[in-house]
C-alpha cells in the first residue's frame, strides 16, 4: 500500500534540578487531543512508561490508581504508535512494522493488524476527522515530496495529500483548535531560521517562522488553550525549549536538560496543558515541569536500555 522511515528522534536533555514535587491534579480536560497523550487509563493525564528491549515489554504507572502494566508486545525496532483506536477514552499500546498497526485494544484486551503503508513509510496516526479516535495514518517520502495518506475511522474513507517536500520533518498537531489533528511539517534550511507550514483543518494554510536547524519538533498544548503550539528544544550543552503560545503570541523558554536525556512531553499533572518533561536513560528517571504548580518533579521510572513511550510524539 503506502509509507519514508521515521525519524525517532531520542533527544538529549536537562540541567539536574532535583525538586521533588509528587502532587497530582484532578483531570479537568480529558478531551483536548491537543494535549492527550499516553494515557493509558483514561484519567487525561499522560502515564509515565517505557519500553523494555531486553523483553520486549511496556511498564505503564498508571496514574489513576498509581498500578503498573506489564505488558510484553511488539519487538525492537518497531514504532510506537499509542492512540485511542477503539474509543474507549484510554490510549491503546500500539506498534508500526513494515507497514502494518499492531494494537492491543484495551476496551476487549483483543489484538487487532491493519495494513496500512509500506516498509520505509513514517506512521503518524493521529485522529484527523475529528472523532475522537486514532486513524491510521502514514506519510511517505518519494519523488522530493511528502504524501499524507490517511485512513479516516468515522466514516472508513481513505484520504491522500501531498504536504511537504521529503526533507521535511513532520510536525502534526491540532493548530486550529477544533478538535482535529493538521497537516503540518517543519522546514529548516542549512542556515537561518526554520518554518512551520500547516494545513489548517479549518483555518486552511499557515506558515510560522519558528526555530533554527538542528530543533526538535515538540507539539503541545502547553498553555491550555485547545491549540497545539510552534514548539522546539535546541540542543546544546543545555537544551532549551521555546514555545510559541496560541494564546498569547508569547514565546517562552525553559530550560530543562542535557545530553543524552531525552524529551517526553505530555499533561502528566491533567490539567489540560502540556508540561515539558524529559526521561534520564542513564538514571532511569522522568524530569517534569508541572505546569499546574510549576514545580520539578522527578520520578524515578525504567532503567537504561529502555526507551520512553512519550518520545513518540518528538520529531
Amino acid at each position: 500500500m503506502f509509507l519514508a522511515r521515521i525519524r525517532q528522534t531520542t533527544v538529549l536533555v536537562l540541567p539536574f534540578l532535583f525538586l521533588f514535587a509528587f502532587a497530582f491534579a484532578n483531570p479537568v480536560d480529558a478531551q483536548n487531543p491537543a494535549s492527550r497523550t499516553v494515557d493509558f487509563d483514561g484519567d487525561a493525564r499522560t502515564d509515565y512508561s517505557v519500553f523494555r528491549t531486553s523483553t520486549n515489554t511496556w511498564i505503564i504507572n498508571n496514574s489513576a490508581t498509581n498500578t503498573f502494566t506489564f505488558q510484553r508486545f511488539g519487538l525492537t525496532g518497531d514504532i510506537f504508535t499509542p492512540g485511542d483506536y477503539d474509543l474507549d477514552g484510554r490510549d491503546d499500546i500500539s506498534v508500526w512494522r513494515d507497514g502494518i498497526f499492531f494494537v492491543l485494544r484495551s476496551s476487549t484486551n483483543t489484538i487487532s493488524g491493519y495494513q496500512f503503508g509500506i516498509p520505509g513509510d513514517e506512521p503518524v496516526a493521529r485522529d484527523y476527522d475529528g472523532d475522537r479516535r486514532t486513524d491510521y495514518a502514514v506519510v511517505r517520502r518519494t519523488g522530493g515530496r511528502m504524501i499524507w495518506y490517511i485512513n479516516n475511522s468515522s466514516n472508513n474513507t481513505f484520504r491522500i495529500e501531498q504536504f511537504g517536500l521529503e526533507q521535511d520533518v513532520t510536525a502534526p498537531g491540532d493548530y486550529d483548535g477544533d478538535g482535529r489533528f493538521d497537516l503540518a511539517v517543519y522546514r529548516a534550511p542549512a542556515s537561518g531560521q526554520g518554518t512551520f507550514f500547516v494545513k489548517g483543518s479549518t483555518t486552511g494554510f499557515r506558515a510560522q517562522t519558528f526555530g533554527l536547524p538542528g530543533d526538535l519538533v515538540v507539539p503541545g498544548d502547553y498553555d491550555g488553550d485547545r491549540k497545539t503550539d510552534f514548539a522546539v528544544v535546541r540542543t546544546g550543552t543545555q537544551y532549551r525549549w521555546f514555545i510559541l503560545q496560541s494564546l498569547s503570541g508569547v514565546v517562552s523558554q525553559v530550560d530543562l536538560g542535557t545530553k543524552p536525556h531525552i524529551p517526553t512531553q505530555g499533561d502528566y499533572d491533567g490539567d489540560g496543558k502540556t508540561d515539558v518533561s524529559v526521561w534520564d536513560p542513564g538514571l532511569g528517571a522522568y524530569y517534569t515541569y508541572t505546569s499546574l504548580n510549576g514545580a520539578l518533579r522527578f520520578y524515578r521510572f525504567g532503567q537504561n536500555g529502555d526507551i520512553p513511550i512519550a518520545s513518540f510524539n518528538t520529531h
